[in-house]
């Protein structure tokens, strides 16, 4: 026969409950934003069409040796150092045709806030948090400058959600660049 936990026992032995969201747990994260890139990457696939597969292998024949794939992404470092809302919007927009180029999966992108472009990812002051946020949901890392905080007298708590803080934006860029990613400056 099994011995029975008496009800109170067994319910103190029950696995807690994850939350969702910026309060999850990172292994919860990960595979939530994994999710998201593979919804989004099916969602540009149906956008495409039934001719998409053909556009996608034409498209596929242009790139340079190596080929990106999942495992080996393209890597691309962007710049911002502008604080006109216009100018911001835009470099999300490049962002988001990027990933549609290259399918969301077979691109890493992170983006380098620094100087003025540093009002981007602060709280109080990004004219475009909400594309930030979303564009964070498929793996687009957001960093900010150190230095720039700094001499604004701004700490990380000024800033949206997820963005990590590096020194110095501008060796972040050089050493990346070094480290064989792409630097674009829309």
């Amino acid at each position: 026969m099994h011995d029975q936990l008496p009800q109170d026992s067994a319910q103190n032995h029950q696995r807690p409950r994850r939350t969702a969201g910026r309060d999850a747990h990172p292994e919860d994260q990960r595979l939530t934003r994994r999710c998201l890139v593979a919804l989004a990457a099916a969602a540009i696939a149906l956008a495409i069409g039934p001719g998409g597969g053909a556009a996608a292998a034409e498209r596929s024949g242009k790139f340079a040796d190596p080929q990106p794939t999942i495992d080996a992404p393209r890597r691309i470092v962007i710049s911002l150092a502008e604080d006109d809302p216009k100018r911001i919007n835009a470099v999300l927009s490049n962002i988001v045709n990027i990933q549609k180029y290259y399918d969301a999966a077979q691109v890493k992108l992170a983006v380098i806030a620094y100087g003025p472009g540093i009002a981007a990812v602060l709280k109080d002051a990004s004219p475009a948090a909400p594309r930030i946020e979303s564009l964070q949901a498929l793996e687009v890392e957001f960093i900010a400058c150190g230095a720039t905080l700094e001499t604004l007298h701004k700490t990380p708590a000024d800033l949206l959600p997820d963005v990590h803080v590096v020194p110095n934006g501008l060796p972040e860029i050089v050493e990346r660049s070094l480290g064989g990613w792409i630097h674009l400056r829309p």
